[in-house]
């Protein structure tokens, strides 16, 4: 069979019309990448210690001051999180080696030691918890890190969702007037997980 004829100037309405469809494709390929509104975390606190109220509100407040929608959900302990009153909140060494016990006081030399106290004697001292917490409350003034009321007061003015868990009030006994009145909503896992199912970071703390 012989070569075909094409009319003149074919080729180049044929590539031309490639080029076009191609370059559709690609606005198409690119809009779709393209976050439809601002990026967006949800945060679950399951803890209610010192040491453990600040990941969560940090980094809500972090994500929030960068234009995220942040929801945050309360459950067990994490709903002392949400109390009015944060004095109570404590930190306790006992059973976390992880934790160093420095003294924010004294001498440099003194401040950089390591005192790996062992449970046994943490567990008999009456009052080691208070004083760790103590310590704890020291290190943070004098590093100048902001306390928990501060990033939580931080993360209610960038509105941040905060959400505490229904079914943990109802088990601890709580009433709603234990919590502050910035509680944005109290519902249960069933209304809390297809929200973070269409967040784009998901954390569990």
């Amino acid at each position: 069979m012989g070569a075909v004829d094409y009319p003149a100037g074919l080729d180049e309405l044929i590539a031309k019309r490639v080029d076009e469809i191609v370059a559709q494709k690609v606005e198409e390929a690119l809009a779709q990448r393209k976050p439809k509104g601002p990026a967006s975390m949800t945060i679950i606190a399951t803890k209610g210690t010192l040491d453990w109220a600040y990941p969560p509100f940090i980094l809500a407040s972090t994500a929030a001051a960068l234009g995220w929608d942040v929801a945050m959900f309360f459950t067990f302990y994490g709903l002392n999180l949400l109390r009015r009153d944060l004095s109570a909140l404590k930190v306790s060494p006992l059973g976390n080696p992880g934790m160093p016990m420095k003294m924010p006081f004294g001498p440099d030399w003194f401040r950089g030691i390591n005192w790996n106290i062992p449970n046994a004697v943490q567990a008999i001292v009456p009052g080691f918890e208070s004083l760790a917490t103590g310590l704890m409350k020291q290190t943070i003034k004098n590093t100048g890190v902001a306390d928990i009321a501060d990033l939580r007061a931080l993360c209610i003015e960038a509105d941040v969702k905060l959400i505490a868990c229904q079914m943990t009030v109802d088990l601890f006994g709580f009433e709603r007037e234990d919590f502050i009145p910035e509680v944005s909503e109290y519902c249960g896992a069933t209304k809390f997980l297809p929200m973070a199912q269409k967040a784009d970071v998901s954390l569990f703390i």
